[in-house]
């Protein structure tokens, strides 16, 4: 069966995530060229290995660029480190506000803090950074080629990253508030509050739209092997855990039955793994992608493997 409902006008945000190497990249910038004939459409990457830029052929990078000779279609390769330096910078003096008046440190230690590297934070920013462009809704459909499963796991429960982050700051912040109320008997909110009020609103509002099936949708990419579906498992497993139900899966490089003794052992050896993936995801809308022969680079290449995904859907591709 094809990939469907990607058309749905609801449905804003398209990730695609697997173990490395599947072809995440491919059906993610595939997706993104199908998508573009009927909206104005923005591929994104959250890998810091980038490979959109070699899918496409072209150079992306970590500004929206429109890409060559496709009419609707911008990528970007977001830069975590990049967004979580903005974000610093953006509200340097509200964090900086609340651990002054809030700790103990002076301002020699509390440029030290500030300047940590908190484990997971720079993802955090890096999904922000995809919240910011939805919310500006320039785009129709954004569209994610995701890094491979711990990773894209990270990224799909840094909602409960920010909030632990979020809270601690609140907690300090909440003694400073008791000691102000207790001895002049008031406390007016100021601008570190509406930062953290601000923050606590980022959190419910990634959480509700990674867990509402209408506007999101995360499509699973595996092979035909043992490993690759054992990972597939656990990706499934864990993303229903946090409340993200699987919907969809593509099995890649799949080999078509040929007049040619090795093929025909490959694929009978891919049959055994392709039976074991239709029975353990039965309730998966399930699609088929066959091995090409060359490697799929380019608008042209992908086009072709887009409408491969689409079983037959022309992709009307609009040259610009």
């Amino acid at each position: 069966m094809p990939l469907i409902g990607l058309k749905e006008s609801a449905l804003k945000l398209i990730l695609f995530g697997g173990k490395g190497g599947v072809g995440k990249t491919t059906c993610a910038a595939s997706a993104g060229l199908f998508l573009a004939g009927n909206f104005k459409t923005l591929l994104l990457s959250t890998d810091p290995a980038h490979s959109i830029s070699d899918s496409l052929g072209q150079h992306i990078g970590d500004a929206i660029t429109e890409v060559k000779d496709v009419r609707n279609l911008s990528a970007l390769e977001i830069n975590a480190e990049k967004a979580l330096s903005e974000f610093k910078i953006e509200y340097e003096e509200e964090i900086k506000k609340i651990l002054d008046t809030s700790t103990n440190l002076d301002n020699e230690d509390i440029e030290s803090v500030f300047s940590l590297s908190i484990p997971g934070l720079d993802e955090v920013m890096g999904f922000k950074t995809i919240m910011d462009l939805m919310d500006e809704g320039k785009f129709g459909k954004y569209i994610v080629d995701t890094a491979p499963t711990g990773h894209a796991l990270r990224l799909l429960t840094m909602p409960q990253l920010l909030d632990d982050w979020v809270k601690m700051l609140a907690k300090l912040r909440w003694k400073y508030r008791y000691m102000i109320k207790t001895f002049s008997g008031k406390y007016a909110p100021d601008e570190a509050d509406d930062f953290l009020l601000n923050m606590k609103k980022t959190v419910k509002k990634i959480e509700s739209l990674l867990k509402d099936q209408s506007r999101c949708e995360f499509i699973a990419v595996t092979i035909p092997e043992d490993m690759a579906i054992q990972e597939t498992t656990r990706l499934i497993h864990s993303l229903s855990e946090y409340g993200v139900k699987v919907k969809q899966l593509v099995i890649n490089n799949v080999i078509e039955p040929r007049d040619c003794a090795f093929c025909q052992e490959r694929r009978k050896e891919q049959e055994k793994y392709i039976s074991q993936i239709r029975k353990k995801f039965s309730s998966l809308n399930t699609t088929l992608s066959f091995l090409r022969p060359r490697e799929v680079k380019g608008v042209n290449a992908l086009s072709a493997f887009a409408g491969q995904l689409a079983q037959g859907d022309p992709v009307n591709r609009m040259v610009a």
